[in-house]
């Protein structure tokens, strides 16, 4: 079966995962990390693209991000993975790949899950047992809306501004989130979304972007589809 294109539309919110080739890691020390954020940096101002959040964690990366155009996020992603793999090849002696095949991504209904994906994407350094709470992360997004520092490649999406009508009330409302955490459910689905390629919203929003993009957007169902997945199946 032939492999789908990847699904990006502009002005939506990604979840983009990338990982080093057979779990290996991607940083060997803090120069490396501060060199993928500095590309990162960089592509964002080349290609459009804000990020909203990003971890970094030793054999991945995780970010959020919403393109300005239809090929932004691919070519952001395009350039952070080829200039990176130059940078970590020559600095550390090495040739051949470095990433786990392609970057694995997907578009995210904002007002149903991108506050609980930046809560995802802050918390797995305490899934992976890193560190016992967010805040003690150095290479994330954390500390910015924690307010514990400025990070110039962060840009906040318009629904973090709706936390609170102040800096404070908003840093406040965030820490909550993360003390409160993400549930099982959203969770699974935003890793099987990422994984697999589909988009991750209710059944309105998946119509509505359907007749946005030719490439379907969840995946086909057997047997006769029901009116309310309709709109998939022609797609299929």
């Amino acid at each position: 079966m032939a492999r789908l294109p990847r699904l990006t539309l502009a002005d939506h919110p990604h979840q983009v995962i990338q990982r080093g080739h057979n779990g290996q890691p991607i940083f060997i020390d803090r120069d490396d990390r501060e060199r993928l954020l500095f590309l990162m940096a960089d592509s964002a101002t080349r290609f459009g693209v804000a990020i909203h959040a990003y971890v970094l964690l030793d054999n991945a990366f995780h970010l959020l991000a919403t393109p300005s155009g239809p090929d932004g996020m691919s070519q952001f992603m395009q350039a952070v993975g080829r200039g990176y793999v130059r940078y970590f090849n020559d600095r550390h002696g090495r040739s051949g790949t470095l990433w786990d095949g392609r970057y694995r991504s997907t578009l995210i209904q904002a007002d149903r899950y991108l506050l609980p994906c930046m809560v995802s994407i802050d918390l797995r350094p305490v899934r992976a047992g890193l560190v016992e709470e967010a805040g003690a992360f150095a290479w994330s997004s954390h500390g910015h809306y924690a307010g514990s520092r400025n990070d110039r490649l962060v840009t906040p999406h318009a629904l973090y501004w709706a936390l609170g009508n102040t800096p404070f009330a908003r840093e406040a409302g965030y820490a909550d989130l993360v003390h409160a955490g993400v549930s099982a459910a959203d969770e699974a689905a935003l890793d099987e979304a990422t994984l697999r390629g589909w988009a991750a919203g209710d059944e309105q929003f998946l119509e509505s972007l359907q007749k946005a993009t030719e490439r379907r957007v969840v995946k086909s169902r057997a047997g006769r589809p029901s009116s309310a997945n309709s709109a998939f199946q022609k797609a299929a």
